[in-house]
């Protein structure tokens, strides 16, 4: 069975240049969250009406796209390539191949990052020529400065050296073990990585063949639809691009807290070798409302979207079932009684739980999202942020400050600061966002839209059910207020832990499961299989429905000297081929629309 060797040292001592390369992107993670954060509770107290004075409603926008880029892109990012560096690296049980090319996609990334976050923050100042007030999904028609969109594609590029860097040190494991099984972190590392390699190739090209050049003058227009929809490619993979650190993390650490072990370590790996099939197809779901796709396309996004409850739901059963044989273990008995016999009192497992427990909640509400006939309900009203506030606000951001108080000594070898601090931060997130995140379901089926300032209608009064739009302001205003203390209270207990002093015995190692790698099929570690068929996959729900696009509304929109002479070419190849099936195009999603009515 292969296992990385565990010894009584902790990560630090075994690998330090490795180790400081993970505390400073967690750090850098925490930046991101600090900023994220204070933008939150400023929109939260601006838009339910407790606080205006921090922002004028013409700068909510900018405090809107801090508040989604700093935490959605850069919080998530930084923490995952922390992770993932710790992961490779302790379960290869061998260093990075060179840590030079290491620091130099960190480098890239925070330079990339900073260069966003600048253009972003320049908006709320008249002094400088520069704003960037697109949102986290920053699609056309709004547009920012060519500095938000360069520093996007330098960020991108350094996550994409980041896996490169992964992928080498594994085949250099691969040389000197090749009869071995690929170890499960490892495993988890590679195939999200695949997944983003995949999922972020039409982000980068929206923006380095369009919005780029469009923000710089180069072409005078871009296709809106198409823009879009190259976003939402990448923008429904990229929740999985969250998730899966977090799956990683529940599946081979949460087990060992709670003094188990994994239940199935061929579970694990069939889970994300399903994302990595599943998760990119689906995209075109966020754009039911977009006329300028055909039904039978979104209905079949909506097919795909359902078959992503299975690797959900296989992973609520494997860690239940760890976590339960750890509860077993310390002597816990009866159908449930054996709850009691978890180690709750550690902020480490106690957050971890509680953010599955809230990412459950996320997936009965994603499957209203994915629904083609109530999503129109819903769609562009304050229920979606309700949604993945559950997901990457709640699932993947608690999951990600509940690890750090396990992780932080292992690559710093200084205990926390206070075990009892952290705790109550993890619960007060807990409690806070179920108040918030409640409040913004319930005022969306009231129909309060989202993405805006006051979300009052002139001479118009909500119903007065689900307790009242007033009434659940407040409670969102609570909400919102909990999470920025208890996102203070984590900054402060991570600063505190970094003045202790250094000290021996803090290592941990993990638990091997109990059905080992060695009962996993073989088929699953051919990475090359899966990742054919996903883009296969890939091919198949979107070749037609881009192609639709392109054919009706040309690549940089309707008109004619819309592109630089430079282009002219490809676009002109791209165009007269997209011309060549749009009858084919349009007469298969007729069909297919038609089947669906």
């Amino acid at each position: 069975m292969s296992q990385a060797l565990e010894t009584d040292r902790t990560f630090y001592d075994r690998f330090p240049d490795e180790a400081r390369v993970v505390r400073a992107a967690l750090l850098s993670s925490f930046l991101a969250l600090a900023l994220g954060a204070f933008f939150g509770i400023v929109q939260t107290l601006h838009r339910t009406g407790v606080f205006r004075g921090l922002i004028d409603s013409t700068d909510y926008y900018t405090s809107l796209t801090a508040h989604g880029v700093f935490l959605a892109l850069s919080f998530t990012t930084f923490f995952l390539v922390g992770l993932f560096t710790w992961a490779v690296v302790r379960s290869l049980d061998r260093p990075l191949v060179n840590i030079k090319i290491t620091w130099t996609w960190y480098g890239l990334m925070a330079v990339g990052m900073t260069m966003t976050g600048v253009s972003i923050l320049a908006g709320f100042t008249d002094a400088v020529d520069m704003s960037a007030d697109v949102l986290f999904t920053f699609y056309a028609p709004l547009q920012a400065h060519p500095l938000f969109y360069a520093g996007l594609a330098v960020f991108i590029l350094g996550s994409w050296i980041a896996g490169a860097d992964w992928f080498r040190t594994f085949l250099a494991w691969r040389r000197e073990h090749p009869d071995e099984r690929i170890p499960l972190q490892t495993f988890m590392v590679l195939t999200t990585m695949t997944m983003w390699y995949i999922a972020s190739s039409a982000v980068a090209a929206s923006v380095l063949l369009f919005l780029l050049p469009w923000s710089l003058g180069l072409i005078e227009q871009v296709n809106p639809t198409l823009t879009r929809t190259l976003f939402w490619f990448f923008g429904h993979p990229v929740v999985y691009f969250w998730l899966m650190p977090a799956y990683l993390l529940w599946y081979t650490v949460l087990p060992t807290i709670a003094g188990g072990r994994l239940f199935s370590d061929p579970l694990a790996r069939v889970v994300f070798v399903l994302f990595l099939l599943l998760s990119t197809p689906v995209g075109i779901h966020h754009q039911y409302l977009d006329p300028g796709i055909a039904e039978g396309f979104k209905f079949i996004s909506m097919t795909n979207t359902m078959f992503l409850l299975l690797p959900s739901l296989l992973t609520a059963f494997t860690v239940v079932a760890s976590v339960e044989y750890g509860a077993r273990q310390r002597g816990g008995t009866g159908l449930l009684g054996w709850l009691t016999d978890l180690p709750w009192r550690k902020p480490e497992f106690a957050g971890m739980m509680l953010a599955g427990l809230m990412f459950a909640a996320g997936g009965f509400s994603g499957m209203v999202n994915a629904g083609m006939n109530i999503n129109y309900l819903i769609h562009n009203t304050i229920w979606v942020p309700g949604h993945f506030h559950l997901t990457v606000g709640t699932a993947v951001a608690l999951t990600f400050m509940a690890a750090t108080y396990w992780i932080w000594p292992q690559i710093t070898n200084k205990p926390i600061y206070s075990s009892q601090i952290g705790l109550f931060q993890v619960v007060l997130w807990f409690i806070g966002m179920a108040l918030m995140s409640n409040a913004m379901h319930a005022q969306g089926i009231l129909g309060v839209p989202r993405r805006t300032a006051e979300p009052e209608y002139a001479n118009f009064e909500y119903p007065a059910m689900l307790g009242g739009f007033e009434e659940l302001n407040v409670q969102i205003a609570i909400g919102g207020t909990l999470l920025f203390v208890s996102t203070v209270l984590f900054i402060g207990n991570v600063v505190l832990t970094m003045g202790n002093p250094r000290v021996s015995g803090l290592a941990e190692s993990l638990s091997p499961a109990l059905s080992g790698p060695d009962d996993a099929p073989l088929v699953l570690d051919r990475l090359r299989l899966w990742v054919s068929i996903a883009v296969v996959l890939v091919v198949l729900a979107y070749a037609l429905p881009l192609a639709a696009i392109i054919n009706r509304g040309g690549l940089l929109g309707p008109g004619v000297g819309t592109y630089p002479v430079w282009l002219a070419p490809a676009l002109d190849a791209l165009s007269a081929a997209a011309t060549a099936i749009g009858g084919a195009v349009g007469e298969t999603a007729a069909a297919i629309g038609g089947v669906v009515r």
